[in-house]
């Protein structure tokens, strides 16, 4: 940054405010998030006694997690 200005330094901050503030959606982030998990075919659970199905379910729903990250 040597031999930029305080002016030069300040536009360059303001730009890249700028561009966040454009890219960012409150709320975008879940719904993204989301639409992934449901790309992966989650199975459904449901309910009841049935140990055994839960925890196949939740094996399942954590491998889901594991490739998404």
């Amino acid at each position: 940054m040597a031999g930029r200005t305080n002016e030069q330094i300040a536009e360059a901050l303001a730009t890249l405010a700028g561009i966040m503030a454009r890219d960012h959606q409150p709320g975008r982030e879940d719904e993204a998030r989301l639409e992934r998990f449901m790309k992966h075919k989650p199975p459904t659970f449901t309910g009841g006694y049935n140990p055994e199905g839960a925890v196949k379910w939740l094996e399942e729903v954590e491998i889901i997690f594991e490739a998404m990250r």
